[in-house]
């Protein structure tokens, strides 16, 4: 029993690890002050740091995966324990007094370790989303080649709306390529998670606002920020 217990606390740290948040440090930028913090590395800091951290993100939940599976010899269930663990952990993370960051990219990882087939399945509305956000930069006129490549693109609500449809379709998607109940209940405890970061993450400062609303928590809900 101690073997699965270390497991998902080990996951849980390896997500926690706040690389994004060091390497903004280390050039005296506190990406915690920027709505996306991949994005704000990537602008802020420099390309090859946020190349770095997006890949360090979607690597550490590969990784707890097939370390649990292929390693650890652990069963489908607590494979999907430690993934969920270590998404828990970005958004969670004990390093930054548990105020991290959304779930999106380190979720996508672990699903596509945990249910490869399931989350190219689910992941179609993602692909959508970006390519509505990011196709109209391409298409603008005078721009050169640096300013294309700016990682992320004009604020748009199709892309955290793909995401979310993207994990609530997973559970589906499992069931459908025949995943374990196990994996499937993952997802759905997945899809909470994501939704429940998206509701309170910087809520309490939203509360004390004069222009607080009631449809602020649908469209955190459905777009990941309190006003459209």
């Amino acid at each position: 029993m101690w073997d699965k217990v270390a497991l998902i606390i080990g996951s849980y740290l390896l997500g926690s690890f706040p690389l994004l948040y060091l390497l903004g440090r280390l050039h005296g930028i506190d990406l915690r002050q920027y709505e996306d913090m991949h994005i704000a590395l990537w602008r802020n800091v420099g390309r090859v740091e946020g190349f770095i951290g997006v890949t360090f993100d979607f690597a550490k939940a590969v990784i707890v995966v097939l370390l649990a599976r292929n390693v650890g010899g652990f069963d489908p269930g607590w494979v999907a324990c430690a993934g969920v663990a270590a998404v828990a952990g970005q958004m969670w993370p004990v390093f930054l007094k548990f105020d991290g960051e959304r779930g999106n990219s380190i979720g996508l990882a672990m699903s596509g370790a945990l249910a490869t087939y399931a989350m190219l399945i689910a992941l179609v509305p993602v692909v959508i989303g970006a390519a509505v956000r990011t196709i109209p930069r391409f298409l603008q006129r005078n721009q050169n080649l640096s300013e294309r490549l700016r990682f992320g693109g004009p604020p748009s609500l199709a892309l955290p709306l793909g995401m979310a449809v993207a994990f609530a379709v997973m559970p589906l998607a499992a069931w459908v390529v025949g995943q374990p109940k196990e994996v499937i209940f993952a997802f759905i405890g997945l899809f909470v998670l994501i939704i429940l970061r998206r509701l309170t993450g910087g809520l309490r400062e939203d509360l004390h606002k004069p222009s607080w609303k009631n449809s602020m928590l649908l469209n955190r809900f459905l777009f990941d920020r309190s006003e459209i």
